[in-house]
């Protein structure tokens, strides 16, 4: 049998979505809809958010689907237009997807999002938390590195006062021995 090569067609994904995931809401799929707009828009306005797990884990795949679209058709593609519209509530921010964000994730071979586990509020109930951001935004790295690296600015900074330390003191003995 012959088949047709439709790999084309459909844009490629910077990871796998998964089809697991299913959010109740009372107002039905427009609900739900509505708050995964209301939750891209955010992303896409402040870069940087803390919310449920599994709210993040589904928004991401619609914010690398948009912004992948958005880089591989570019504006004057009418159907990423409207999908950019129908996603993005607040207008003034379409033009930042085209003018801020493609231009940022261009070359980028990784998905354009990051999500990490955050610790839950103590008193309410246990819901796990997420921290969604765009990758290379404006604010401090949320992952921890290693303290003891070496070549952290702090450490070469405490490493020369040791090393100035150090030759002070191997002056004041070699005064010390030839008097």
């Amino acid at each position: 049998m012959n088949q047709a090569n439709i790999e084309h067609l459909v844009s490629k994904l910077r990871y796998n979505v998964k089809p697991r995931r299913r959010f109740s809401n009372p107002d039905g799929p427009e609900g739900r809809l509505r708050k995964f707009q209301k939750t891209l828009t955010a992303l896409i306005r402040y870069e940087r958010l803390e919310l449920n797990y599994r709210r993040a884990d589904e928004t991401r795949g619609y914010v690398d689907q948009l912004i992948s679209e958005a880089i591989r058709h570019g504006p004057a593609h009418k159907e990423t237009m409207d999908m950019a519209n129908f996603w993005i509530i607040e207008k003034e921010l379409v033009h930042k997807l085209f003018k801020v964000l493609v231009p940022r994730y261009q070359n980028y071979t990784t998905s354009f999002t990051k999500i990490h586990k955050a610790p839950h509020i103590y008193p309410e109930q246990y819901y796990e938390r997420a921290i969604l951001e765009l990758r290379g935004n404006i604010y401090p790295s949320v992952e921890q590195y290693n303290p003891h690296e070496r070549n952290l600015l702090h450490n070469l900074l405490l490493d020369a006062a040791k090393k100035e330390y150090r030759m002070e003191k191997y002056k004041e003995v070699a005064d010390n021995i030839k008097q």
